[in-house]
This record gives structure tokens, C-alpha cells and sequence, in this order.
């Protein structure tokens, strides 16, 4: 099996939110700096309170993370099968990034800071496997 040119593509996450996309992606920006940018609908949907976020995207030097709150016809359903990977260059990189992500949480999911891999879930149900 030959390897694909990885020039070729451009990584990036998708997530679904629900209903809470324009937040989410707006402090994911106070996480990682880049910039936003949404398309919503014209009229109000039945079921949102706000003007849902059709097609929304962070895109920073760091990750490029792109979301909606449209679910699929079975619902938006929180997993544990799924995590953005991040590879920190240090501890005290993965540190910083981490009080990033959990501002406003009232739990800590980072236990011990000295492991090669962290898990935490954020704010927005998000998981993230941060490596040293």
C-alpha cells in the first residue's frame, strides 16, 4: 500500500454542537487565536432559541476546527469514541493549553501532569488527548 501525498490534504476537525456552535467556537479561539467565521440561517428554526450556525470554522495556526448545530436525524449523541489528539511540545505548553480549556469548568479531569497522555473533556462536551 503506497502512502498518499500528504501535501494533498488538509486536516481539520468537524463537530456538532448543540445549539451553542457560535460559543463554542468563539472560545476555542481564546484557546488557540485564528480566526472565525459563520454562516447562519436567515430565519429562526424551529427548536433554536438563536440563529442556528449552519457551517462555522476557527481556523488558527495550530488546528482548524469546524462545527455546526445541525445534527443528524438520530440527534447529536455524546460518545466516548472519538477525541482531538494534540501533540504538546511541553509540559508546561500542554499546562497553559489546558487551563484554556477547562476556564469555567468547576472539575478537573488532568490528573497527573507528568504522563505522556492527558485526557480532559471540556465545557462542550469535547474530548481532547493532550500529548508531551
Amino acid at each position: 500500500m503506497t502512502r498518499p501525498d500528504c501535501d494533498q490534504f488538509v486536516s481539520a476537525v468537524f463537530l456538532t454542537f448543540s445549539g451553542n456552535c457560535k460559543e463554542a467556537l468563539t472560545f476555542y479561539q481564546t484557546c488557540f487565536g485564528g480566526s472565525l467565521r459563520f454562516e447562519t440561517f436567515e430565519k429562526q428554526l424551529q427548536g433554536y432559541t438563536d440563529m442556528p450556525v449552519v457551517s462555522g470554522s476557527l481556523v488558527s495556526d495550530a488546528i482548524i476546527i469546524h462545527g455546526s448545530d445541525l445534527v443528524h436525524n438520530e440527534g447529536r449523541i455524546l460518545g466516548n469514541h472519538m477525541a482531538i489528539f494534540i501533540q504538546c511540545t511541553t509540559i508546561d505548553a500542554r499546562r497553559a493549553l489546558i487551563e484554556k480549556l477547562e476556564f469555567n469548568k468547576k472539575v478537573s479531569s488532568a490528573s497527573n501532569e507528568e504522563e505522556k497522555l492527558i485526557e480532559i473533556t471540556d465545557a462542550f462536551e469535547v474530548r481532547w488527548i493532550l500529548y508531551v
